[in-house]
């Protein structure tokens, strides 16, 4: 059960990354979709979702090789 809520927590990122994607994508092309009204606007959104969805899963992924103990030694958490 567990792993399926974790494979839950990762799936909505990942959608919201490449949903920003295809915003990008589709601003580039001059392909301007309803919520948005100008061009650059759309981009933007899309950056954010994308920069969003990618960190949420770089976390997630550096969250757990730092419970496993599988990362260098720049990536380790310092003693305090």
């Amino acid at each position: 059960m567990g792993r399926f809520i974790a494979l839950l927590l990762l799936l909505i990122p990942g959608i919201l990354s490449g949903y920003g994607i295809k915003l990008m994508r589709d601003m580039l092309f001059g392909k301007l979709l309803a919520p948005f009204p100008y061009l650059w606007m759309q981009f933007i959104a899309g950056l954010l979702f994308f920069i969003f969805g990618l960190g949420f899963i770089a976390g997630f992924i550096l969250h757990r090789d730092r419970k496993r103990n599988q990362v260098q030694e720049r990536f380790k958490q310092r003693k305090r």
